[in-house]
């Protein structure tokens, strides 16, 4: 149990927290909520959080037009078929499919999903029956599962589809996810990559989580070299259009699923890609309270900012007549509002909700009925914000430190994770392994030719000497520096026939652009030093 102390100066007793939940559960309740309530917060922005929201597993959500593979991508992940899955060319998942685990087989309609209190979903009631019939919940024993839950997405429509209601706001249930998921993988297809009117909306909705967003360009084996090299360009364009800010997402281009490869020209990037995205996911348990106080800091501060928007609407407002005219009259001049607030409590631009959006929604409130100033309720979340946060970010790296490693395990992360098809198995530094000969051996004989040619004193060449030749490869001294530490497995300062020949072996793994191992493999060691009990280096 860790004690994280409250505020000196209110002399209260030390507040003790099981873990970093209860902590921000109590952090919302006492503080913030109270100031999202009286200021009509939820009406505008976001639902009230509720407990299960602050224990849940990490969410992933798969976001793409249809048959991009997104179900697909969770049966690859899972390398389990998921009750209620339908995989097929035309749009085959019409439903909102929240993948979880549990000890049968089972689902769990939307209505009834929504009621349960151990589930983070009984805010989506407001989204009413048109989505709730379309919303549920597949639970399987799987032991992906017992570490993340994934959300499958209806697929997002084009051409003429993209005109017919779906009876209730997609992009808005979209976002509401978004805010509390802690990974968003957008997947598109690299055979006929084009976004349309309804993805566009739903990535410009999705902008205010940039940092949780990934890009898949899924179904890569379908094309060759120089087509994949046309169609990730314009990816990146069209992108760039619609997210419009200087970061690039980051894309990981694949082919997602179990299948055979059609045109296997970059089996490599494929594999390099996908143990990229398989290490994001993986790390997604042990940065979720991070990630969940992250959410907690910028719900906050969009709720500090709509208070002082409320405040001043209100203070505008005549107390008797021209009501409605004045109302209107401060809409639209919801721009320089925005702007006297930003002056007069040093808020950042970026911290204040989207004008247009702002705008429609104020439109039908009455503003004569907004709240007055009320200084305790903004103090208490700019304590919060001051000073609760650092503490429980310190009681975050405790429990952290006082925890083993967590990460995903099971379905495909297992896959790749050791023996021959281990990501880089027999590559680089690893190559040769598991060879009884010492893979340096090949090309010992023209190494042995250079090392002759340096004049070595009782079978050996000062580092002096070896340094004029190790300059050849043009490498940076750091690098070549980290060579000799590791090339000089004796640690004399000299290296032998077996060592100088180790050091060009070592430069050749990184001319070909490999990285060099912290530390000497033991199949990398001369054979003449393998008996000797001493330091392989750091």
């Amino acid at each position: 149990m860790f004690l994280w102390l409250s505020d000196g100066r209110d002399k209260k007793t030390p507040e003790q927290f099981q873990d970093v939940s209860q902590g921000l559960k109590k952090l919302y309740r006492t503080k913030l909520f109270p100031l999202e309530d009286t200021y009509q917060f939820h009406d505008f922005h976001s639902p009230s959080l509720e407990d299960a929201d602050f224990d849940n597993k990490p969410m992933v959500l798969l976001v793409g037009q249809y048959s991009t593979g997104k179900t697909t991508f969770i049966r690859h992940l899972m390398e389990q078929d998921f009750p209620g899955m339908r995989i097929g060319p035309e749009p085959t998942t019409d439903s909102f499919i929240a993948v979880m685990h549990g000890d049968q087989d089972g689902m769990i309609p939307g209505n009834a999903l929504v009621v349960d209190p151990k589930k983070p979903f009984r805010k989506l009631n407001a989204f009413g029956n048109a989505f709730l019939n379309r919303f549920m919940c597949a639970q399987m024993p799987n032991p992906v599962l017992e570490s993340i839950s994934i959300i499958d997405t209806p697929g997002i429509l084009s051409g003429e589809k993209q005109r017919i209601s779906r009876g209730y706001d997609f992009a808005a249930v979209l976002e509401w996810f978004a805010e509390r998921v802690d990974r968003i993988i957008l997947l598109f297809d690299a055979h006929k990559l084009d976004i349309s009117d309804e993805f566009s909306e739903v990535i410009r909705a999705l902008k205010n989580h940039e940092d949780k967003m990934r890009v898949v360009l899924n179904k890569a084996d379908q094309i060759n070299t120089q087509q994949l090299m046309r169609v990730y360009g314009a990816l990146m364009w069209s992108l760039g259009k619609i997210i419009n800010t200087p970061e690039v997402v980051r894309v990981y281009i694949g082919s997602f699923w179990a299948q055979p490869l059609l045109i296997a020209d970059n089996r490599k990037l494929f594999e390099a890609e996908e143990q990229d995205l398989f290490q994001d996911i993986q790390g997604l348990p042990r940065n979720a309270a991070i990630r969940k106080l992250n959410d907690l800091i910028k719900r906050a501060r969009l709720a500090k900012v709509h208070a002082y928007i409320i405040i001043s609407l209100k203070k505008e407002m005549p107390s008797v007549f021209g009501k409605e005219n004045k109302k209107k009259e401060l809409i639209a001049n919801l721009g320089e509002t925005y702007l006297k607030i930003e002056r007069e409590h040093q808020i950042s631009p970026g911290d204040f909700p989207k004008l247009k959006k702002m705008q429609e929604l104020l439109a039908g409130h009455d503003f004569s009925k907004f709240p007055t100033m009320k200084p305790k309720l903004l103090e208490a979340v700019e304590d919060m914000l001051a000073n609760d946060i650092a503490r429980l970010m310190t009681l975050v790296r405790q429990e952290e430190a006082a925890m083993p490693s967590q990460a995903v395990h099971g379905g495909a992360f297992e896959g790749t994770m050791s023996g021959p098809f281990g990501h880089g198995y027999g590559e680089g530094a690893g190559e040769g392994i598991d060879e009884l000969e010492w893979v340096v051996a090949r090309d010992k004989p023209s190494y042995d030719e250079i090392f002759y040619t340096l004049s070595p004193i009782n079978g050996k060449v000062s580092g002096a000497a070896a340094k004029k030749e190790m300059v050849k490869s043009k490498l940076p001294n750091t690098v070549l520096g980290k060579i000799w530490k590791l090339a000089d497995v004796d640690k004399d300062g000299y290296l032998d026939d077996e060592e100088f020949a180790l050091a060009n072996h070592l430069i050749r793994v990184k001319l070909e652009g490999h990285e060099l191992p912290g530390k000497l493999p033991e199949h990398l060691v001369p054979p003449s030093k393998r008996h000797q009990e001493i330091d392989m280096g750091e």
